[in-house]
């Protein structure tokens, strides 16, 4: 039932990110960066899809979707993935990820989904929950599990997505009687720090703490210098934390040394010099994205290729699933 993972016998691997706001340096150092590189591999077959359906979570207003999809779009593109080695493709494109949804919403139950940490987290915080924050890991777990992926890239703490697609999994083909879904693996990006925001805490969007991914020279240099600066005591040998945890990102060690031992004390120049490093670092990617910009249907375009591709691989394993179902 299974299939063969590709016509060139390569691992499916598949990631969704939501169109939630622009682009930060956090979001391409822990997944973006990694995107490419799995790319550039060659043991991938790789799926990478615009979570729209996630995002209306959190993004209701019609306008703000289109431009925030496109803009994904175009920041896939602009770092270096290739729609000539990669499948990227919007979610609401495939009907089948709802569809199939719902008939894993006749297997789950809800004390199950309720041990989810968005859940967990929205319940915390006294939040009145929609059923898209509660469903989610239904959600994902069809997204996952429509192509026949054999691995997620995922951090640690976001592990369990991939463990409520494998128990969804094995329950269905388990009640069904067919071995109609893969179980995927995680893919544990070890090496992936947290970045850290410009006040010290994890740079996210929702903290506004972040250092745009495409920012102008001008655009880095006020984040930089926003900073927030601790008195780099004897206790980390007078460098100031959170200016070299994201310079770090940029430098190695070794180079970084010699630069914090000459400027103890001196922000100021430590800031300046984490300014032409950023800079420099995405200059290339800000000017690539510029020009593909220009384009005004280069965004469609990937899209509707991709979308043909998915569309066709997802359309047979959602005919496997009714099919055991008795529906068809």
């Amino acid at each position: 039932m299974f299939g063969k993972s590709s016509s060139k016998n390569k691992k499916i691997l598949l990631s969704g990110v939501k169109p939630t706001g622009q682009a930060h340096i956090g979001n391409y150092f822990g997944a973006m960066k990694q995107f490419v590189d799995l790319q550039n591999s060659g043991e991938y077959e790789c799926y990478f899809f615009i979570a729209d359906y996630h995002a209306l979570n959190l993004i209701q207003d019609p306008a703000e979707m289109r431009k925030l999809t496109e803009e994904l779009v175009l920041d896939f593109l602009a770092i270096g993935l290739d729609p000539k080695k990669v499948t990227i493709f919007k979610q609401s494109d495939i009907s089948s990820h709802t569809e199939l949804a719902w008939i894993f919403d006749t297997i789950v139950t809800m004390p199950y989904l309720m041990r989810a940490h968005a859940f967990k987290d929205a319940e915390a915080k006294d939040k009145e929950i929609n059923v898209g924050t509660f469903n989610y890991p239904v959600l994902m777990a069809a997204d996952i599990l429509l192509y026949n992926t054999d691995v997620v890239p995922v951090g640690q703490d976001q592990k369990q997505h991939v463990e409520y697609a494998r128990d969804i999994a094995l329950k269905f083909n388990h009640i069904f009687k067919k071995e109609i879904f893969k179980l995927p693996e995680p893919l544990i990006l070890n090496a992936v720090a947290t970045v850290p925001g410009i006040d010290g805490r994890k740079m996210s969007k929702s903290y506004s703490n972040t250092i745009p991914l495409f920012a102008t020279r001008e655009q880095i240099s006020k984040a930089v210098m926003s900073i927030v600066t601790d008195s780099g005591g004897p206790e980390n040998g007078g460098i100031p934390a959170n200016v070299y945890a994201i310079h770090k990102l940029f430098k190695t060690e070794a180079e970084l040394k010699p630069l914090y031992e000459a400027n103890k004390g001196k922000y100021k120049a430590l800031k300046d010099a984490l300014v032409e490093d950023i800079d420099a670092f995405i200059k290339p990617m800000r000017d690539r994205r510029a020009e593909l910009a220009k384009d005004t249907k280069i965004v469609i375009n990937v899209l509707a290729d991709a979308a043909k591709k998915a569309n066709k691989i997802a359309q047979i394993k959602l005919e496997e699933a009714k099919e055991a179902l008795g529906v068809i």
